[in-house]
């Protein structure tokens, strides 16, 4: 009989993959940090801000391809040492749900809002031509109520999504309140558009209620209050685009919850949309899926190159970090 001691609930079980992602700030590269001690045992359904759950993903892989290789000495150039080669680590899977930060990983480019035409508007767009009139912000709105007025309130419907930010104005570099939406290279080329700020910003909600003076969120803003002097205008859909210059960069944690055993996660300080896929040569935008013929899911497709940080402990470059968390009672080794 084995006296061997029991090496209990040291398999991790789970059912599904979570994916949590957070703004980088574009100005300086900071990304959003992920402390497994401080913020592991955060409770799922409800991440500490400023991640946002994404929901399940599938089809979830990583792959660290970074080479390494040897320094040879001696008359029978036997090795000595060995080094690292360029760092070459990627993440790619499938989101099941679809929704405007979920697009616009995918896409990784510019995510536009598509906003509410103009009447009587005769210059479309593949974007979006020319939209209806802004509606003013006023002081005391938070990234879950909107003062807007008695009056203005009416061009916002309960169920109708909504698009809050400043006016562009001629400036260049990124754009976008709280979450950095895009680069602006010139003013000549978005044409001094002054509603392109609200045609790419995140800070998008849906309206749940209308009072008299103001229209309140299913969910608050995801670039939070309002700025002083935005403006709100009534979004019908979003729009993203292959191409484009401009590079999607967030923060990005991968948990799979334990159904029995422990908590693994995969923390990406900084993930830049785009990556090329690993399959053969050729990247899958979308995957569809039958399940009861002929309807069908269709699952976003995310590709992603992860970028490294400096690791304050010792100064080492990182692109990715792996925590567990053992399971009660569990072995741990």
């Amino acid at each position: 009989m084995s006296t061997a001691p029991l090496r209990a609930a040291m398999v991790p079980v789970t059912r599904q993959m979570r994916a949590y992602f957070a703004p980088v700030n574009r100005a300086n590269e900071t990304p959003t940090i992920f402390d497994p001690g401080l913020n592991g045992v955060f409770a799922l359904d409800a991440p500490p801000a400023p991640w946002l759950d994404l929901g399940w993903v599938e089809n979830f892989e990583r792959w660290y391809e970074t080479p390494t290789d040897v320094v040879r000495s001696g008359a029978k150039g036997l090795p000595a040492a060995q080094f690292r080669g360029p760092a070459d680590a990627r993440v790619q899977f499938d989101f099941c749900q679809w929704g405007k930060l979920q697009m616009a990983l995918a896409c990784g480019s510019e995510h536009m809002n598509v906003l509410a035409p103009a009447a009587g508007s005769t210059t479309p767009a593949p974007s979006g031509g020319m939209p209806a009139l802004g509606v003013a912000v006023l002081p005391g709105s938070t990234a879950n109520e909107l003062v807007l007025g008695a009056g203005a309130v009416n061009a916002f419907p309960v169920g109708c999504l909504i698009a809050v930010d400043v006016d562009y104005q001629q400036q260049v570099g990124y754009v976008g309140s709280g979450i950095a939406a895009a680069y602006v290279s010139s003013a000549a080329a978005v044409k001094q558009d002054p509603n392109y700020v609200r045609r790419v910003t995140f800070n998008v909600g849906r309206v749940a209620e209308v009072t008299s003076t103001s229209v309140v969120l299913a969910q608050p803003l995801l670039g939070g209050a309002p700025a002083a002097g935005a403006s709100a205008q009534q979004v019908v859909a979003f729009v993203d685009r292959e191409g484009g210059s401009f590079f999607q960069e967030w923060s990005a944690l991968f948990v799979a919850q334990e159904a029995s055993g422990g908590r693994v996660c995969f923390y990406y300080p900084r993930l830049s949309a785009g990556g090329e896929g690993k399959s053969a040569g050729k990247s899958v935008r979308e995957a569809f899926s039958s399940f009861a013929k002929p309807l069908s899911t269709i699952a976003l497709r995310a590709s992603f190159v992860a970028l490294p940080i400096t690791d304050t402990n010792d100064g080492q470059a990182v692109v990715c970090y792996r925590s567990f968390y053992p399971a009660a009672m569990g072995g741990v080794y």
